[in-house]
């Protein structure tokens, strides 16, 4: 199942986007101003009133940034854009004021991490980051040129530049482009549970609606073709409650309404079918509208039985509170009977009162024997109340899908949001160490290659430095083996792998000159933490933070004990680690953002995202199915209970009882429709044969051949011109139902039919009969009427007759 189009970046890279946005801004902000500030504190005092002049600007505009990000719509596009730009050329300008080692590790350190930022912060406009990139690099070299005169610019730092603005673009790229590939996946896998939703929604619904027309508009017709000797008083206002009953959505109830009340309001029933309750209900009973309008439903289907089948006109209700949910009995002292006797056809049990409570998360039994009376006690658990109160807070009035089928289900929303965000956190989580190994590789065997190779002079040992380098390239090498192999690194092998970095750490540091600690022959400090944070990625910041403590710790370890640093020293020091292991930690600290902040956020937004569409689809289909199913009972059933409703039409004519029982029999057809068996053709069948024994019409049913699959459609056409006939039929009928490999036809003889519009109608193709494969014949020979519908199968159905 495909899902639906992405119009725009959804919950996983909407958020990660703005993370990003926000980390560039903070991240630069933060090393710009703690660069700048050693960078003033190891000025010259000549020079400190020009340099903040030009640095106290660019703390202002970084504060304007930052600021902005918490209102967004005071500042235009364009005005960011130059206060960022602002920032790279002021901190530019100042090396040559401020001078010396100290002003270009500064500026380096500055500018470098401005350009990196500048890719997060304007990820989705790639120009304008790329611009400020391509300006810092020219304030670079401007500000090396000046600082210098007379000699040309250093190429190194502006090639390390422009490599750490292509690594932070690729890893965006990477990070985004598994992020919107989560959202994907998720997609589709919310669509495939939409459909699941709507279609059990749709179930449910369909399930009430036959049950409400169960017990309403066919019980009604039902007795109206049964005969006139009663009193027809109570017809005409029950025949307008059935219309209004029909023309409801179901499903549709929010809140919560007082069961107690609602028992209240069982109607006992009119003249010789009255039935006098007793009542003792402890009310009152507040609880979900679903659960209360099915048991106040299978109630009033249980009065009507009690009425129709007890023999006796008193019944006994009873309501009261079990826990945080309700039981409700109805008993009496009737007749009796043995519930399993009762065909799985006969919905008023099955379908009104039993099937009612399960679609709502309740249960209800019927406890009976011959002569012994007869109990039904409906029960619902509060385990759906919290859910359900909250679902009726909401004012939009379309119900959820646990509202339309009545079950709550919270644990199994929290399972699935809980897999939503376990996936996403493991997209995230793989493409963030794609990246960080993507920076560990070409960062080592690029610069710090390049360091190793020009500096091996200086080394002591130059041996231990080439080790080192080895066993950290062999580290990237055996975590990258199981990264892209889509496995876990185990605990032993990341610990191990952990050791090692940090001995190459030491090893490096402990080897090389004091003076040149984080200098240009350094070449693993900026590297050894990109190492760290690939081994670490799913762990808190604080494992990672530990770890730059102890590297760190270990080079001002060896650069202390070889003396005493002077001032600018320690500033280099402190410049040069807040602009490589102060980077690198706020990459770990994003990354624990990501994983456990942004993944948990995208998993709950995306699951609003769909409640909403799965919400409106239910909507949607609801509506239309609700107008197609009254549509189909516009022709007959409707003209039928408006004409009894309004007196138009009387139960003393026997014209209008026969009508009535021909619609009886459809909708007992349908209502056969749902039902699980293994012919389905047949189930129907028998459906509208019962109800012409009701009336007291002996039939006799033949099947010959073998049953096959036959389409619900063809169904409704095969047997509907029988279920009027037998409608029709005043004493005996006789109904055959033949298989061939290709074609079955079903046929009716009565022998004595009662004539009329429906049997005219039975007999003509293109008034009964809307699929053209459905042939329908007709013959009357005095009284007799004999008619038969067939369906030959399509040579390219692919159904199988045989």
């Amino acid at each position: 199942m495909a899902a639906e189009p992405i119009e725009g970046p959804r919950s996983s890279e909407r958020l990660l986007i703005l993370a990003l946005e926000r980390f560039g801004v903070w991240l630069r902000s933060i090393v710009v101003c703690l660069c700048g500030a050693l960078g003033v504190v190891s000025a010259d005092a000549a020079e400190v009133p020009l340099a903040l002049s030009l640095l106290v600007p660019a703390f202002l505009a970084c504060g304007v940034r930052l600021y902005s990000l918490r209102r967004p719509r005071l500042f235009p596009l364009a005005l960011l854009w130059t206060l960022d730009a602002a920032v790279v050329v002021l901190t530019g300008l100042s090396q040559p004021v401020i001078g010396g080692e100290a002003a270009n590790v500064m500026v380096e350190a500055m500018v470098g991490i401005s350009v990196v930022a500048f890719q997060y912060e304007w990820a989705t406009r790639p120009v304008a980051g790329a611009a400020l990139a391509a300006l810092g690099a020219g304030v670079s070299v401007l500000g090396d040129v000046l600082s210098s005169p007379g000699q040309g610019p250093d190429v190194v730092p502006l090639v390390r530049m422009l490599i750490q603005v292509g690594l932070s673009r690729a890893a965006y790229v990477i990070v985004r482009g598994l992020a919107r590939a989560a959202d994907r996946s998720a997609a589709v896998r919310a669509a495939a549970r939409r459909e699941m939703e709507v279609a059990a929604a749709r179930r449910a619904t369909e399930r009430e609606y036959l049950a409400t027309l169960h017990d309403t508009a066919s019980a009604t017709l039902l007795m109206v073709s049964q005969g006139d000797g009663r009193d027809w008083s109570w017809l005409p206002p029950r025949a307008r409650q059935d219309l209004e009953a029909m023309s409801a959505v179901p499903g549709f109830e929010t809140g919560s309404v007082d069961l107690a009340a609602l028992l209240g309001c069982v109607p006992e029933g009119e003249g010789q079918a009255r039935v006098r309750l007793k009542t003792r209900i402890d009310g009152p009973l507040a609880i979900p509208s679903g659960p209360g309008l099915a048991i106040f439903n299978g109630v009033r289907e249980a009065v009507t039985n009690v009425a129709r089948h007890a023999g006796v006109r008193e019944a006994e209700l009873r309501a009261w509170t079990e826990g945080d949910g309700a039981v409700v009995e109805l008993s009496d002292a009737g007749r009796g009977f043995d519930p399993e006797s009762v065909p799985a056809r006969r919905r008023g049990i099955n379908g009104s009162i039993i099937g009612r409570m399960h679609a709502v998360g309740g249960s209800a039994t019927v406890t009976s024997h011959p002569d012994t009376g007869t109990r039904v006690q409906w029960r619902w658990h509060g385990r759906a109340l919290a859910s359900q109160t909250g679902d009726s807070a909401q004012s939009t009035g379309v119900p959820r899908p646990s509202q339309v089928t009545g079950v709550a289900r919270p644990p199994r929303a929290q399972v699935q949001h809980t897999a939503d965000v376990r996936f996403i956190r493991g997209r995230l989580l793989y493409g963030t160490q794609l990246a960080v190994l993507l920076i560990s590789l070409v960062w080592q065997f690029t610069i710090s290659l390049r360091r190793l190779v020009v500096h091996q002079d200086m080394y002591r040992p130059a041996w231990a430095q080439t080790a080192a380098f080895v066993c950290l390239a062999a580290v990237a090498v055996v975590g990258g083996a199981y990264l892209l192999s889509g496995r876990r690194i185990p605990p032993r092998v990341r610990w191990l792998s952990l050791g090692s970095v940090l001995a190459v750490s030491a090893v490096c540091a402990f080897t090389l000159p004091p003076e040149q600690s984080t200098g240009a022959p350094d070449w693993a400090f900026g590297v050894v933490g990109w190492h760290a944070l690939f081994l670490l990625a799913d762990l808190r910041a604080g494992v990672f933070a530990a770890f730059l403590g102890a590297h760190v710790g270990l080079n001002a370890t060896a650069v202390f004990l070889s003396g005493e640093p002077t001032v600018a020293q320690w500033a280099i020091m402190g410049i040069s680690t807040i602009g490589s292991c102060g980077f690198q930690l706020s990459v770990g600290v994003l990354m624990t953002y990501l994983l456990h902040g942004t993944a948990p956020a995208a998993g709950t937004a995306a699951a609003r995202e769909e409640e909403l569409r799965t919400r409106e689809r239910i909507h949607e289909d609801m509506q239309r199915d609700h107008k197609e199913r009254y549509r189909a009972l516009t022709a007959t059933t409707v003209p039928l209970l408006v004409g009894l409703g309004h007196g138009v039409l009387s139960p003393h004519d026997e014209e209008v009882r026969l009508r009535c029982g021909v619609e009886a029999a459809r909708m007992r057809r349908l209502f056969a429709e749902s039902d699980a068996v293994l012919d389905p053709l047949l189930n129907e069948l028998r459906a509208c044969v019962e109800v012409a024994e009701h009336q007291g019409v002996t039939v006799s049913l033949a099947v010959r051949g073998r049953p096959g699959e036959v389409p619900v459609e063809v169904r409704r056409e095969l047997i509907d011109p029988v279920a009027v006939i037998l409608g029709r039929t005043r004493s005996t009928a006789r109904v055959t139902v033949v298989w061939t490999p290709l074609a079955v036809r079903v046929s009716v003889v009565s022998e004595d039919c009662a004539g009329g519009r429906d049997t005219d109608d039975a007999a003509q193709v293109p008034g009964r009969a809307t699929n053209a494969q459905v042939a329908v014949e007709r013959t009357m020979r005095g009284g007799s009427v004999w008619v038969e519908a067939g369906w030959r199968r399509p040579a390219s159905s692919g159904v199988d007759l045989t």
